[in-house]
């Protein structure tokens, strides 16, 4: 009687196993789905936040070129301030040393004393 009672049981057993198969593949299928899904959203989203990413881009590297030849063109002005006023110190200068070349030729060496000084004295202290 256990031999038929088993051999009654198999196909009760199978066919429960089948339907837990067919019941698991439908939830994979499901899931799988689901998942797809999920990714499809995911990329529609990257898409849709480059499209808002590569504006923002090209206009930041638009204000950073803007900027740049901005900031060449101030450099530039000051440069050319720089040369005027260099030029009309020396400009001011020669005339000073041609009208008073005696008092220039003094102003230079006292000029040049205080200097030797400063040095002198610096190099004195530092040895000590």
């Amino acid at each position: 009687m256990n031999l038929n009672m088993y051999r009654n049981a198999i196909p009760a057993i199978q066919k429960t196993s089948d339907n837990v198969m067919n019941s698991v593949s439908t939830r994979l299928d499901a899931t799988r789905e689901q998942a797809n899904q999920a990714l499809e959203r995911a990329e529609n989203k990257v898409h849709e936040l480059r499209g808002h990413v590569d504006p923002m881009v090209e206009l930041l590297a638009s204000k950073a070129q803007k900027m740049a030849r901005q900031s060449l063109d101030l450099a530039s002005e000051a440069r050319e301030r720089a040369e005027k006023s260099m030029k009309h110190a020396a400009d001011a200068t020669t005339r000073y040393v041609s009208e008073q070349p005696l008092r220039s030729v003094l102003i230079a060496a006292a000029v040049g004393g205080a200097i030797a000084l400063l040095v002198s004295t610096s190099r004195n202290r530092n040895r000590y």
